[in-house]
């Protein structure tokens, strides 16, 4: 492994975050001489991040750890135009109503992963609709399109995917990779911003910036990216059979959340908790050489460190109670994820597909009676037979509650609305 001589660039290479970066040497010369401050947009499209964005989280965690400084950017522009990247069809134009939404709560995660402020190495948080919202079109075009060929747009994978399978790529699409490069130009003007930090589907488009400051400015910028993050067995990082995982508590519970990454995948404990723990690298190497059952074990410390970054040590604690008490005691957890229904509901009593359906633990009442009819649907424990099985208060359990559990991870308890 290439060692550096700047903290930043050897902690995320012996983690595992480094795949591209435009030069490295001067990078790492001016790692060491100066604080760089370095950004990563974020684009507003959902009302919170979810794991599928704690990569990027993690490595604005660990330039700042570092003593650089860590610059959040909130796509509150380049929302109302969506990133082709990476997809195959036009993403669902946003009113300006909904993404001011979705940017209060994603900028919740952050404070949880840097501390923001006024030093020189404090994290700060800019919205780039601030520049693009006044931006005079005409001007603009005259300025800065002389930079950008349609030739070079053409190379890109997201561009090239869509032709091919001759899916529309709209006039608006078009421009976001123009106004992605005109970002790092005014983050560089107004924070001093050295470099920008994303994914390796964004490499084009942050080439795109890096190119721009150098003709406009004269300005030396840096690129870098990380590698994209699937599984193992190539599932994509970030969702699962019952939805997204939510780094907001709100969208999912901190008992969710641990067993996600309870649930990871044998192979990918080691490269997990490199990269999404702050465990030192020697007690890593140690368990990830485990076997059999006892990965497990690590597994659980896996899921309480990542927990415990973003939910709190106290909810990471309560979260591997919770799963101890369900799963090796069989017992019920006041802690399990907990819905309400109306009463009088539950008194006539609801169909056990249905009631899988209202709880979460099925998409469709297809997806739950087939899970029923696999024998993978349980009530308090028992496997339920019948999918037209009637479920009331009558099963309420001594805890005044009704336990449902889709296979033998996923449970939820049922309870009456007061």
């Amino acid at each position: 492994m290439t060692s550096y001589k700047s903290d930043f660039l050897n902690a995320i290479t012996e983690r595992g975050f480094l795949h591209q970066c435009t030069d490295i040497e001067a990078l790492d010369e001016r790692a060491i001489s100066e604080v760089i401050p370095a950004y990563i947009g974020f684009d507003c499209t959902a009302p919170s991040l979810h794991v599928g964005s704690l990569l990027p989280v993690m490595l604005l965690r660990w330039l700042q750890k570092t003593g650089h400084k860590p610059i959040v950017l909130m796509g509150g522009g380049t929302t109302k135009v969506g990133d082709p990247s990476g997809k195959d069809e036009s993403r669902q134009l946003l009113t300006e109503e909904k993404i001011n939404e979705n940017m209060d709560g994603i900028k919740t995660v952050f404070s949880k992963y840097l501390t923001f402020g006024d030093g020189p190495t404090d994290a700060v948080m800019m919205n780039n609709a601030d520049w693009l919202d006044n931006l005079q079109y005409i001007d603009f075009l005259r300025t800065y399109g002389p930079h950008f060929t349609i030739n070079r747009m053409l190379t890109f994978e997201s561009v090239k995917l869509r032709l091919e399978r001759e899916h529309p790529l709209t006039f608006l699409e078009f421009n976001y990779m123009i106004l992605q490069a005109y970002d790092f130009l005014e983050l560089s003007r107004r924070a001093n911003c050295a470099m920008q930090m994303g994914g390796s589907d964004q490499w084009g488009n942050i080439i795109n910036g890096v190119e721009l400051g150098r003709r406009v400015d004269s300005t030396q910028l840096f690129g870098l990216t990380t590698p994209l993050m699937t599984t193992s067995s190539g599932a994509k990082m970030g969702k699962t059979a019952a939805g997204a995982v939510w780094l907001d508590a709100e969208q999912l519970s901190a008992y969710d959340f641990w067993q996600y990454w309870r649930n990871t995948e044998d192979a990918d404990v080691g490269r997990f908790m490199r990269l999404f723990t702050e465990l030192p690298l020697d007690e890593i190497a140690r368990l990830e050489k485990l076997e059999d059952a006892e990965i497990n074990e690590a597994k659980k410390i896996l899921a309480n460190e990542v927990t415990k970054l973003c939910h709190g040590e106290e909810a990471a604690e309560i979260a591997a109670k919770t799963a101890q008490e369900t799963f090796e005691g069989a017992g019920i957890s006041a802690d399990l994820p907990t819905i309400e229904l109306p009463q009088s509901d539950l008194q006539a009593g609801i169909a056990a597909f249905d009631l899988f359906r209202q709880a979460g633990l099925a998409n469709s009442n297809g997806e739950s009676r087939r899970l029923i009819k696999g024998n993978g649907a349980r009530l308090n424990d028992q496997v339920i037979a019948d999918e037209t099985q009637v479920i009331s208060l009558a099963d309420n359990n001594a805890e005044g509650v009704i336990k449902l559990s889709a296979g033998k991870k996923r449970h939820i308890l049922i309870k009456a609305a007061d």
